[in-house]
């Protein structure tokens, strides 16, 4: 991957990313789509752990609810801003769900991402950024704890009932962004 730049990749509303892994979070499929943005070839994703597009941008607290959610059978909605391969990044709503087989057992997690509405994204990077100077001022394994607490009062003080809650009505809003990709 390129080192970090500045471009975007704006989603357009009807496109779809859609993932699959397994239990351990190493991708098992990936839609045209995927690669299409990201840059990726089907050969450079298929096995390797689907945090290979995480944007350092990202607050590990939000990662840290993720698989609480996750770990309790839920599905989980988040906003993510991810990396392409040349170093470019995107900003999606996403839906992730367990993936339980018939034996009631995990065989991994499907991903549906969408395009993320322009100003849930400039309200959630702000939020992002609270979280990240959270984490920066605890050590690594209390960063994401913290910063996961940091986001729940923040809401709280907002009047969300939770980041789920929250997210949903922001993406809920504002109508996706109809732009083409840069």
């Amino acid at each position: 991957m390129s080192a970090a730049s500045e471009k975007e990749v704006i989603l357009l509303a009807d496109d779809l990313i859609i993932t699959k892994t397994d239990g351990r979070g190493q991708i098992t499929y990936a839609n045209r789509t995927f690669m299409r943005i990201t840059g990726f070839d089907e050969i450079s994703v298929l096995g390797k752990p689907h945090n290979i597009i995480r944007h350092p941008d990202m607050p590990r607290g939000v990662f840290r609810l993720m698989w609480k959610t996750l770990a309790s059978q839920r599905e989980f909605f988040g906003f993510v801003k991810n990396y392409t391969v040349d170093g470019g990044f995107y900003w999606v709503f996403a839906n992730v769900t367990p993936d339980m087989g018939a034996d009631g057992k995990l065989k991994g997690y499907f991903s549906v991402r969408r395009s993320a509405p322009r100003a849930a994204v400039e309200t959630i990077s702000r939020l992002y950024a609270g979280m990240r100077e959270v984490e920066a001022r605890h050590g690594k394994a209390e960063a994401p704890d913290s910063s996961c607490q940091w986001l729940q009062d923040e809401l709280s003080r907002q009047g969300a009932e939770s980041y789920e809650q929250f997210v949903i009505e922001l993406n809920r809003r504002q109508p996706a962004s109809t732009l083409a990709l840069s």
